[in-house]
């Protein structure tokens, strides 16, 4: 018997993460495309910027990295496939901005 529930049906993992920094939008734009720069080389996401937006995508992953005067936010929507590795896909991007952006 297939079950379906409408409410899970075209969710996806989500990331959402927040870090505050003390930098101008300049500096922490700079520092956020050092991040992308990384996580494109090693997992071959490419990005564009749309004013202070950092918009990403590849197969399985899409998301932005909004950069702020105070805070910087990423949100990341994996596929299914690309879901089950949310945690370390997650710790990766958290441990890139703090090297990076805090």
């Amino acid at each position: 018997m297939n079950i379906r529930n409408p409410d899970l049906e075209g969710t996806m993992p989500v990331i959402d993460i927040r870090r505050t920094h003390k930098s101008s939008v300049k500096s922490a734009k700079a520092a956020v495309e050092r991040v992308a720069k990384a996580i494109a080389k090693e997992y071959g996401i490419d990005h564009h910027w749309t004013g202070d937006d950092l918009h990403f995508d590849r197969t399985g992953v899409k998301g932005y990295i909004k950069v702020a005067k105070n805070d910087v936010h990423v949100r990341v929507e994996l596929g299914f496939l690309m879901g089950a590795l949310k945690p370390v896909i997650e710790r990766e991007i958290e441990r890139r901005l703090d090297e990076y952006v805090a």
